[in-house]
């Protein structure tokens, strides 16, 4: 994710944390140090980071679930609104799915009954309204948080992860697609009543909230809309195949003048021989434009080449490639080995929408 940087890796996962997320411990620390002082501000401090602790542990809920079924999580990034766990995919057979998507709340509720049995805490939903050192135990506060994220995350509406539980529950009586889209359209209507919510409260945060899911919803729906399609046709139904092309030891001014000529976003960097070396994508042509030093040959600038495939692979294939590798684009191969055209998320979104999907 933009914006976000790696703090280490755990359980085979990448951790990230957005660069907002130090904008949301700012604001808290110094509201509290306004209002009560040093000592609100330390608590409060202490406070947000154990409860993201909390948030990390829930998505690793989730992420080691999907493990089992073979199901890779390529990271875990915080957010000021929570944390997001990327994973390649999600299971297809509604028990599974629903495993996956209970074992993060699982997460909260084992939290939570830690803390109310083994240290004491008395957790109550009334608590959050107050969270106040000086009335509720800094254990009892961490409890009441656990418990309202357990309860909120099994809300039946995308993208919580109800709204997965009642995606998988609903595909037993219909296809996929359709449940997704009932389960995004709960997404979205709860999105305007937490907006309406926001707006009426002067709350900034469940507005921030509440477009995270509307467009999380939306997301959701249309990212399985694409799949269904894809697995009936192939790369080559896809793929883009007139395009202009450059070559590894071409300068920075050739590549100006690909971008302007054309209307590319990315650029197949190829061999001598057709075989691709790599992708130029727009974006790393005008970084490269900006940048005190300018590249000798676009060879330092492109996305090495990841996985190509053939023509007669399956579409999924390639979507599963894009997601993966996290890269511009995936070459298609002939059978001698050279590039023939290649495919981005763009240009599988057009055939998407106009196929009538």
């Amino acid at each position: 994710m933009t914006w976000s940087f790696e703090i280490g890796r755990l359980f085979g996962s990448t951790v990230r944390v957005h660069v907002t997320f130090f904008l949301l411990l700012f604001w808290i620390g110094a509201a509290a140090y306004v209002e009560n002082g040093q000592a609100a501000a330390i608590d409060s401090l202490l406070f947000i980071l154990a409860l993201f602790a909390c948030v990390v542990a829930h998505e690793y809920g989730h992420a080691l679930t999907a493990r089992r079924y073979g199901i890779v999580t390529r990271d875990i990034t915080l957010l000021p609104i929570g944390g997001m766990a990327r994973l390649e995919r999600m299971p297809e057979k509604p028990g599974q799915e629903i495993l996956v998507a209970l074992a993060g709340p699982a997460v909260n509720i084992v939290i939570w009954a830690v803390l109310a049995l083994v240290f004491g805490a008395r957790a109550s939903l009334d608590d959050l309204s107050v969270m106040s050192p000086e009335t509720v135990s800094f254990a009892a506060r961490l409890a009441s948080v656990n418990l309202f994220l357990a309860l909120f995350n099994l809300l039946p509406a995308f993208p919580m992860d109800g709204g997965r539980v009642l995606r998988a529950v609903v595909t037993i009586f219909t296809d996929r697609v359709q449940a997704t889209r009932i389960a995004a359209a709960a997404g979205q209507v709860m999105a305007f009543l937490l907006g309406f919510l926001g707006l009426a409260s002067g709350n900034p945060l469940l507005l921030l909230i509440a477009f995270f899911v509307y467009m999380a919803a939306g997301a959701e729906s249309s990212e399985v809309q694409l799949r269904a399609l894809a697995r009936n046709m192939l790369a080559r139904d896809a793929m883009i195949t007139h395009f202009e092309s450059l070559a590894p030891s071409d300068s920075l001014h050739a590549a100006n003048m690909a971008l302007i000529h054309t209307t590319q976003a990315e650029f197949p960097v190829l061999h001598a021989d057709g075989t691709l070396a790599g992708f130029l994508t727009r974006n790393a042509i005008f970084a490269a434009d900006k940048a005190e030093h300018k590249p000798l040959s676009i060879s330092e600038i492109m996305q090495p080449a990841g996985l190509t495939l053939p023509l007669t692979a399956r579409l999924t294939d390639a979507l599963d490639a894009l997601y993966a590798e996290n890269t511009a684009a995936v070459g298609i191969t002939g059978p001698n080995g050279a590039m023939i055209g290649f495919i981005t998320r763009e240009n599988i979104g057009e055939l998407m929408v106009i196929s009538g999907r």
